[in-house]
């Protein structure tokens, strides 16, 4: 059980945090000067959204609970079962973030968690 519930905190708090930063970013607009200068001021005002702060901590989270998660179960296990990453991401992309998602992304999402599914039997 103690498998699982890390398993779910790397997933969720790895894409929700993917997703904060996505929003952060859209908000700031398109990096497309990538001089050192004009990078540290995309730094500078990304840093002051709240929503990248939330991405950045959630990513901590994820990587926190990962690493705990990597200390008692194998490798073998953990990452393909952390690709469910992917499926929360495309949820989290049409439903959050309002992304329109293909049907062919779609289908590659059914068959990762499918994937995850079968790793997760077998465990």
């Amino acid at each position: 059980m103690r498998t699982f519930l890390f398993l779910a905190i790397v997933v969720l708090s790895g894409t929700g945090g993917d997703i904060a930063m996505t929003h952060a970013m859209k908000r700031n607009g398109e990096v497309k000067n990538f001089s050192p200068r004009a990078l540290l001021g995309v730094f500078r005002q990304v840093s002051r959204s709240g929503w990248a702060w939330l991405g950045f901590g959630l990513m901590i989270l994820a990587f926190v609970a990962l690493l705990a998660l990597l200390s008692w179960a194998q490798v073998s296990f953990v990452v393909p079962a952390t690709a469910a990453n992917y499926i929360v991401g495309g949820v989290g992309a049409k439903f959050l973030l309002k992304e329109r998602v293909s049907r062919a992304r779609w289908a590659g999402m059914l068959l990762v968690a499918a994937g995850v599914a079968m790793v997760c039997a077998v465990r």
